[in-house]
């Protein structure tokens, strides 16, 4: 006992300077962080590469915070160093997830196939892309959940980019009667694609028939559009062409077999 209280007379007040150094670093890693979000050389990059040197720096100056307070501790780097090399090999294989991962993030960074604010879809996940940090990516889906995928999932995965090109092509099928006179059916519906303000002319809207059954025709448009346009597309051309259809009187397969079940 008498050996632990010299001990601890000897190393108190190394172990008070130590936990004022970790706080006092806490607080201005914190100051700093802040600082550094404010600069105005940040706003010209990338949002995708400035979350990631920021978080960079971050886990940067918390490394450099450790290593004063283990040498405020009086332990010397020496002995740091050789228990870190003794043990590198089972830290290495009990990190290997990890240090995929974090090769994985700066793999990200240097080749860029997606950024922040893109739609992708990839390693089982889908969503608009939030962060990209060093050991994993954030997606935040359609209906708001938020979905974390290693970075080492993504790199060894097929990444399907929804928003890296300006323009998408919306593609529908829609059927009706066998009865029907394809051209006409064509025509109505390029003439409802026309009256569209966020379908674009060129590349030039395309309608015609590409399949079918014995009651019925099928019929493939394909009409292009801005991406953030896409999903407005898509649902106000389902909604018109149906709605051109009634008005027309264009019979649907199902309306022609229960008319020939009736005649017999």
């Amino acid at each position: 006992m008498d050996s632990i209280k010299n001990m601890l007379a000897n190393a108190g007040g190394s172990i008070v300077q130590a936990i004022i150094v970790a706080v006092a670093g806490y607080f201005i890693i914190k100051y700093v962080m802040k600082a550094l979000r404010k600069l105005k050389s940040f706003d010209k990059l990338d949002q995708t590469v400035t979350r990631f040197v920021l978080n960079f720096i971050k886990w940067l100056l918390y490394a450099m915070l450790i290593i004063a307070v283990i040498n405020i501790l009086g332990v010397p780097m020496s002995q740091v160093i050789a228990v870190l090399a003794s043990a590198g090999v089972a830290v290495g294989l009990a990190l290997q997830g990890a240090l995929s991962n974090l090769a994985g993030g700066i793999l990200l960074m240097i080749l860029r196939p997606f950024k922040v604010g893109d739609y992708v879809d990839a390693a089982g996940a889908s969503g608009v892309v939030h962060s990209i940090n060093l050991f994993y990516t954030v997606l935040i889906t359609i209906d708001n959940k938020r979905v974390t995928v290693p970075n080492g999932s993504l790199m060894n995965a097929n990444v399907t980019d929804y928003t890296a090109e300006p323009l998408r092509r919306v593609d529908l099928v829609f059927a009706c009667a066998k009865s029907e006179k394809p051209a006409e059916i064509q025509q109505l519906i390029l003439d409802t694609v026309a009256e569209s303000k966020i379908a674009l002319k060129d590349p030039a809207p395309f309608a015609r028939i590409s399949g079918g059954t014995n009651e019925a025709m099928e019929f493939t448009v394909r009409v292009w559009c801005k991406t953030e346009d896409y999903w407005n597309l898509y649902f106000d051309l389902n909604q018109s062409i149906v709605e051109a259809f009634g008005r027309k009187g264009v019979q649907a397969p199902a309306v022609r077999v229960l008319n020939e079940k009736v005649e017999k």
